[in-house]
């Protein structure tokens, strides 16, 4: 494991800030009615590395003068870890460009975030075991829980790069068709079985061509750098529209991601080997170098601690679920986002979803002086994260999201 590194930014040397020196991830910011710009966190100051950059800091060239980090990422690994390089060595302590950076550093708690790149494509995948198992028990019992293909191949589904929004934006409460067990027709009104999916975001920086599959350490290399991601899921609406092809209209509402994108070399130092596999997985799917990351997960519910997890219960990881999406010919683009599939370890209170933690609805979980069994208008739900180093974290920031009431169109058209 790396040791923390020592920054001049006094608030980056904390051994609980999420903004270490050892992380420096990318967003995007703005302040006091400017327009939003990229800027790299450290401690608890925002860097502006379009001002940097076009001061001529930090070797890059019209790289970080929009709004978003897709340049950079088209730009590919050398100039990504380049640019790195370059970030440690102004922001370490003893850097001689001090005096230059100083008024280039915002205060956190000055900014507004924004989207940190723009999504291009996303899609979701279903690589927690646990959590298959746990919904599949529920819904088919324990003798078939997982799908005879699970263990062989990453399920996924394509979802809406149109509502994956940022950390902090309120979400609407869905409307949608569902349809009572006893009930001879659906009814079309707001989702009484909200609920959220923990999930971990992978990027993909660069892209690969139509017709050419790529390889696990190929995938590897493509991605640019991980969110935390919640995947909102509208249950009662997906239990009437999944069968025959998957997830629709109950995932494509809101998908909110942490407004940092932590890189992939920021995590390199908590790569963790995959779980042990009960049958052999085919040769396109095999990794020779850990895929996964030592993360810790968590989960709070109107400031109460409903979950913590970690990335490790992933079976598959990114770049397999990357590869995978490849090995039809399937053409990568950058900005593409995948995401991981829930992630539940093996005890209720380490389960990503609250479909799990009630066991659909059935054993309600204590808020307070409260209880939910699944989410109500004016919950606010929070994923955090983090790999902990040697006096030195690596975190994501926030996931946020506040659940607003659903819009009154389903009044008038019911």
């Amino acid at each position: 494991m790396n040791k923390a590194m020592s920054s001049w930014v006094a608030g980056a040397n904390a051994a609980d800030t999420d903004f270490s020196l050892n992380n420096l991830p990318y967003g995007v910011f703005s302040t006091h009615g400017q327009a939003p710009r990229c800027g790299v966190a450290i401690g608890d100051m925002i860097l502006d590395v379009a001002q940097a950059e076009m001061a001529g800091l930090t070797g890059t060239q019209d790289l970080l003068q929009q709004a978003v980090w897709n340049p950079l990422m088209k730009a590919g690994p050398k100039v990504w870890a380049a640019f790195r390089a370059r970030l440690i060595g102004l922001l370490k302590e003893g850097s001689a460009h001090v005096e230059d950076l100083t008024p280039m550093l915002v205060p956190m708690s000055d900014a507004a975030m924004h989207m940190p790149f723009r999504v291009a494509e996303y899609t979701d995948f279903y690589a927690g075991k646990q959590h298959a198992q746990n919904v599949g028990t529920m819904f088919r019992g324990p003798e078939n829980a997982l799908p005879p293909n699970w263990l062989h191949i990453p399920i996924g589904y394509n979802g809406r790069a149109s509502t994956v929004v940022v950390s902090g934006t309120d979400i609407r409460r869905p409307v949608g068709q569902t349809k009572a067990k006893d009930a001879a027709n659906p009814v079309f009104g707001p989702s009484q079985r909200l609920d959220i999916e923990l999930e971990i975001g992978a990027i993909v920086g660069t892209p690969s061509d139509m017709g050419q599959p790529v390889t696990v350490a190929q995938a590897r290399e493509m991605i640019f750098g991980y969110v935390l991601l919640n995947d909102w899921s509208a249950r009662d609406l997906q239990a009437w529209e999944y069968q025959p092809l998957g997830p629709f209209q109950a995932k494509a509402f809101a998908t909110s991601i942490s407004p940092w994108i932590v890189t992939a070399a920021a995590l390199a130092p908590f790569a963790a080997p995959a779980p042990d596999r009960e049958v052999p997985l085919l040769p396109y799917l095999v990794e020779d170098t850990p895929g996964l990351y030592d993360i810790d997960l968590f989960v709070h519910m109107n400031g109460h601690q409903i979950s913590h997890t970690n990335m490790q219960e992933l079976y598959y990881s990114s770049a397999q679920q990357l590869a995978h999406h490849a090995s039809s010919g399937c053409a990568m683009r950058s900005g593409d986002l995948l995401g991981s599939g829930t992630i539940s370890g093996p005890k209720p209170d380490n389960y990503g979803s609250l479909l799990e933690m009630t066991w659909g609805g059935q054993n309600p979980i204590t808020l307070g002086d409260q209880t939910r069994r699944f989410i109500e208008d004016g919950d606010r739900l929070t994923l955090t994260g983090h790999a902990q180093g040697d006096g030195y974290r690596v975190g994501f920031g926030a996931c946020t999201g506040t659940i607003l009431p659903a819009p009154d169109f389903y009044k008038e058209t019911t």
